[in-house]
């Protein structure tokens, strides 16, 4: 009942009803400093392109977890850190990688994450989280482009056929 959905209070003696409103709120990031190597790109759909990219991720010492949000051509429209996790582990759930990608309206995802140990060989725990957030976004009708592992090198998980 609608009763259910707002919570009553009393302001100066008067009853009031409280909703609670959810609005997608955004920020813009102005980098200062031109990154090193960083030229314009038109579309990210090559792994090669989200390593070099991405590459100063292995140099962090904790896991990163970042989801790229892109339209239907593949320009990113919003990046969003997800997950800081251990050195050696990071916690992911769906809910949270696809709850910004619907309110930013994303066409596709594609995860990246590091491992700072260097080695890029996906975990038990990669493959399967991979496995399960694929089959999210297809339900969702977003596409899952990939999720590529970044570390001495990288690893894509769509190139292992994973995804």
């Amino acid at each position: 009942m609608i009763e259910q959905l707002f919570s009553e209070c009393l302001v100066n003696g008067q009853q009031i009803c409280r909703f609670r409103v959810i609005r997608p709120v955004f920020e813009d990031l102005c980098v200062g400093e031109p990154a090193e190597g960083y030229q314009a790109i038109e579309a990210i759909s090559a792994p090669a392109t989200v390593h070099a990219l991405f590459s100063f991720l292995k140099r962090e010492t904790k896991e990163y977890l970042i989801a790229l949000h892109l339209d239907s051509k593949n320009h990113l429209i919003c990046l969003d850190l997800v997950s800081i996790g251990s050195l050696s582990a990071s916690i992911v759930h769906p809910r949270e990688v696809f709850k910004s990608a619907l309110l930013s309206s994303a066409a596709a995802i594609l995860l990246i994450h590091n491992h700072p140990s260097g080695d890029t060989s996906p975990s038990v725990e990669d493959i399967d989280i991979t496995t399960r957030l694929k089959k999210g976004a297809d339900l969702l009708g977003i596409r899952f482009l990939d999720h590529v592992i970044i570390g001495n090198d990288y690893c894509s998980m769509t190139e292992r056929g994973y995804c």
